[in-house]
């Protein structure tokens, strides 16, 4: 098969034109028919016709990876991270990451309730006024300032609760903290969560201080990161520019140097395609690997919650603390031990990366150039290429867009049968195309997935990981004339996307990390995938990446540290 992407046939639309469109889409009569039409034009004819072949409608059993080779707790991995950080080269510019953190605290240089009152003035300046970069939904600063005086009194003590205690984080506003409303980016989720998500109270057991909810797409239903109701999330790099989404501001407050860590969620991308555009670190762990227990459903199949951050060996710690079983999560329950087995380990001899070349080149020309500098870095440590075949980005695209639409659709349908008109206008189109997907698609779709998994778990095994491009393009700029409500402008939509979609459908480990700048100065991502449960070779090799790139600090940039 040779490497094709169907061209995007969708007008881009704003205003008036949109508010018509979405009106006509929702309404009975010419709206179904237009989005038959919407959907032909994009090739879902030729997706529907496609054979599943004997694959059932369920998920491929996903393999247990390698085991580890080194036994440690979540703690000591995560100490063991942050510790790898510190052998690093010094190199210009200064970054405040978790062991600068840790650092700082030891040594007396500082302490939490200091630097929680020094974001608390950032914070303000940064996010409040006309040129507010939309980084919070909530923050409730008094609490904040008490959980600092806790992991001062900690600390103080020598008996900190982890390499975390002190470290200032940020949530997405789609898991459950306590105290607060999970808005999903709405307006009309206003109920209060009663207890803390497995991630928030694994953060908070580790002695993390969490600063608040992030901005985020409104349900996280769009990668570009516009928010009709908190407002667009602005890049640090460029405030003209978008930050990606749908964890929007989660990439933003680490990129401005607000806090090393930040959670986010990926249902197609969430993750990964802000950190790529903000300069930052994103993994998307294996399906199930951390619990979604306290994340409202709004994908189940594909749906990843996850951590972002500064560089590989901060997310590496926070992987390590919020992975695991809970007892909750039915599909967390089944899976190997994590670890960070061979995680410091530079020489790759041994290692294979699948790259299709025609896939690969697919992009802006400074994004090709800086990933295949990062493809160098890895070879110069001893890694190999191998060609692998092309994807299949209409069966790809179509698997899962009826996956997460109908999904979606599903989970916001009593509030689209309430009052439609509380969601923003790209929402609303996506929803309404949801709600045209018949079940015969659905099952399809789920089939299409099982058959994905397996023909990749067999193309890996000849290769270890699978490197592209983290997105198509740099960050693009905001569509200023177009807000609050924004645009669908489904060609950037794909420019985001086109090396998404596989690791959501078979629930692989992806991470995106920094590759260097394009001419412009905005931030470029590359993307590793690899095998189920074996992030810590997907860290090893991201590691090797991030120490032979240009590092850079954003315009838009706070230090809290002595």
């Amino acid at each position: 098969m040779s490497y094709q992407r169907p061209p995007v046939k969708a007008p881009r639309l704003s205003g008036m034109a949109l508010k018509a469109f979405v009106n006509t889409l929702e309404r009975g009569g010419v709206g179904p028919a237009l989005v038959e039409k919407l959907l032909r034009d994009s090739g879902i004819d030729v997706w529907r016709e496609l054979s599943a072949g004997d694959a059932p409608p369920i998920q491929y059993p996903l393999p247990p990876g390698a085991p580890p080779t080194e036994s440690q707790t979540p703690q000591e991995q995560a100490a063991r991270a942050v510790a790898a950080s510190t052998s690093e080269p010094k190199r210009e510019p200064k970054r405040e990451t978790v062991a600068a953190f840790a650092r700082a605290y030891r040594d007396g240089g500082t302490e939490p309730v200091t630097v929680v009152r020094r974001l608390h003035e950032a914070i303000e300046r940064l996010d409040g006024g006309a040129d507010r970069l939309g980084l919070f939904i909530a923050r409730k600063p008094e609490e904040v300032l008490r959980a600092a005086e806790a992991a001062g009194e900690r600390l103080r003590a020598g008996r900190p609760l982890s390499v975390l205690d002190g470290v200032p984080v940020v949530l997405k506003d789609e898991v459950d903290l306590a105290g607060f409303p999970t808005s999903l980016g709405t307006t009309f989720r206003t109920q209060v969560a009663t207890a803390d998500s497995t991630v928030a109270a694994r953060l908070k057991a580790a002695g993390a201080i969490i600063l608040g909810k992030a901005n985020m797409n409104e349900i996280g239903i769009n990668p570009i990161g516009l928010n009709p109701h908190h407002g667009a999330a602005r890049n640090p790099w460029n405030r003209g520019h978008i930050t990606g989404g749908s964890s929007s501001a989660s990439g933003a407050v680490v990129a401005a140097g607000l806090c090393p860590l930040s959670i986010g969620a990926d249902g197609g991308g969430s993750i990964r395609i802000p950190a790529a555009l903000c300069g930052i670190v994103g993994l998307k762990a294996t399906w199930g690997r951390i619990p979604e227990t306290g994340v409202p459903p709004l994908c189940w199949n594909v749906a990843h919650v996850g951590p972002m951050g500064l560089t590989v060996d901060d997310v590496a710690a926070m992987y390590a603390i919020l992975s695991g079983p809970d007892g909750h999560d039915v599909v967390a329950r089944q899976q190997p031990a994590h670890h960070l087995s061979g995680y410091e380990d530079g020489a790759l001899k041994g290692i294979r990366l699948g790259l299709c070349t025609p896939h690969f080149e697919d992009a802006d020309a400074d994004v090709v150039a800086r990933c295949r500098e990062a493809v160098r870095a890895l070879t110069d440590a001893g890694a190999t290429v191998v060609e692998i075949p092309p994807p299949d980005l209409n069966t790809l695209l179509w698997t899962h867009s009826c996956i997460i639409l109908s999904e979606m659709t599903e989970a916001m349908l009593p509030q689209l049968k309430a009052k439609a008109s509380v969601f923003g206008l790209d929402s609303r189109t996506n929803l309404a195309l949801g709600r045209r997907f018949r079940a015969t698609d659905f099952v399809h779709a789920l089939r299409h997935r099982h058959r994905l998994t397996r023909e990749l778990l067999s193309v890996m095994a000849d290769v270890d990981v699978i490197i592209t491009p983290t997105t198509a393009t740099t960050a693009p700029a905001i569509p200023e004339a177009t807000l609050p409500d924004g645009e669908s402008n489904l060609p950037v939509v794909d420019a985001l996307m086109r090396f998404i979609r596989l690791a959501n459908l078979t629930g692989c480990p992806a991470l995106s990390v920094p590759a260097g700048f394009d001419r412009a100065g905005l931030p470029v991502g590359v993307h590793l995938m690899g095998r189920p449960f074996e992030e810590h070779l997907l860290l090893r090799l991201g590691r090797v990446v991030e120490r032979a790139v240009e590092r850079r600090t954003p315009g838009i940039h706070v230090s809290v540290l002595p």
